[in-house]
């Protein structure tokens, strides 16, 4: 049995010890018996959202519930290394998408090393390692010459071979949690080294080779979030196109021009900043979004300003999980930093080991 620890979840002016132990049983009334944690109940699951709210349960001390969580994407890996990108409210029985996303399969790495640093449980990595070791095996089957990362492989199991920025810069970070993981184990991995090097330089460098989604916010902070774009250059990023997508007071847009600002991308833009050694911008950025609280201390997905309305009417897990991360990163949580710091974290082999451009 864990115990909580929700007075490291406080930060003034976001949130109190009480509602950070709100916050976190919301989460835990969302996850199913199995471990599996969906959007909200009847709803779909999906396995990067669902480890994003397992990481943020171990945030809080509640390690239990989190090896639920991992034990559920371990008995639901497929044969390839995959899941599924969506499951009906976890029922593995029941995929409602049958693609298979790389950055989907990749973040379980993440999770696995936050929950090991935050447990030291060797058991449970000792059980985790061969799913890490196959979902990169997937994940590194769709890597292009140019060190980027196809987006997924459809139900026949056809690649494309397309890579999109948001997904190629979360696998980065995610080929460098598992590379900590292979240390750990001292089981060095060389090809993992070079396809995170190669990645790494596409990611800086190589802007088109990745779709262009640039009017969503995720492809601004993404690389900097995941640690491929650090020091003054992740700060001249950040800077490069803050007014199109920060609404001062009210959190950051999903989509430019669109009035719509959204929970997560506001965490996940705060986690940058923290990465990017600007805590005091991540915390007004916090701030910006408590008016998403909702009762029961869940939070909306977004708010369209324009209409004053609240839009979707969803409480998501991975939103509050979002949330109680960036909590954690500000609030020194050792786990937590460590998989989301530039600096903590294996790099990868430079692109001219791998014949990379």
């Amino acid at each position: 049995m864990t115990t909580p620890r929700t007075e490291r979840l406080v930060l003034p002016g976001v949130l109190t010890e009480a509602e950070a132990a709100q916050t976190v049983a919301g989460i835990r009334a969302e996850q199913r018996a199995d471990g599996a944690i969906p959007w909200f109940r009847g709803h779909h699951l999906d396995p990067w959202d669902h480890t994003e709210a397992a990481m943020a349960l171990d945030a809080a001390g509640e390690h239990g519930a989190a090896a639920r969580a991992y034990d559920w994407l371990r008995t639901h890996q497929r044969v390839d290394g995959s899941w599924y990108a969506a499951y009906d409210d976890g029922d593995a029985d029941r995929p409602t998408d049958r693609g298979a996303e790389t950055n989907f399969t990749a973040y379980v790495a993440v999770g696995v090393w936050h929950h090991y640093l935050a447990t030291g449980d060797e058991s449970f990595l000792d059980r985790m390692w061969p799913v890490v070791r196959a979902a990169i095996a997937f994940v590194l089957e769709l890597q292009q010459p140019g060190g980027q990362i196809g987006w997924k492989r459809e139900p026949d199991g056809t690649p494309v071979t397309d890579a999109l920025l948001t997904g190629s810069s979360s696998i980065h970070q995610a080929l460098r949690c598992a590379l900590a993981i292979a240390a750990e184990r001292d089981e060095p991995q060389p090809d993992w080294e070079l396809a995170t090097g190669a990645l790494a330089h596409a990611i800086r460098h190589h802007p088109e080779r990745f779709l262009d989604k640039s009017r969503y916010s995720m492809d601004w902070y993404y690389p900097v979030l995941a640690g491929a774009v650090t020091g003054a250059a992740a700060k001249a990023r950040i800077a490069e196109r803050w007014d199109d997508f920060v609404v001062p007071g009210l959190g950051v847009r999903c989509v430019s021009p669109n009035p719509w600002v959204t929970g997560g991308e506001s965490c996940e833009l705060a986690l940058a900043l923290w990465a990017a050694g600007e805590s005091d911008r991540a915390l007004d950025v916090l701030k910006s979004i408590t008016h998403l609280r909702a009762d029961g201390g869940m939070y909306w997905t977004g708010y369209v300003f324009d209409d004053d309305a609240i839009w979707p009417r969803e409480r998501t897990t991975w939103t509050a999980g979002s949330l109680l991360l960036a909590v954690a990163a500000l609030g020194g949580d050792e786990p937590t930093c460590t998989v989301f710091a530039p600096d903590r974290l294996p790099t990868g082999l430079p692109p001219d080991c791998c014949g990379v451009r």
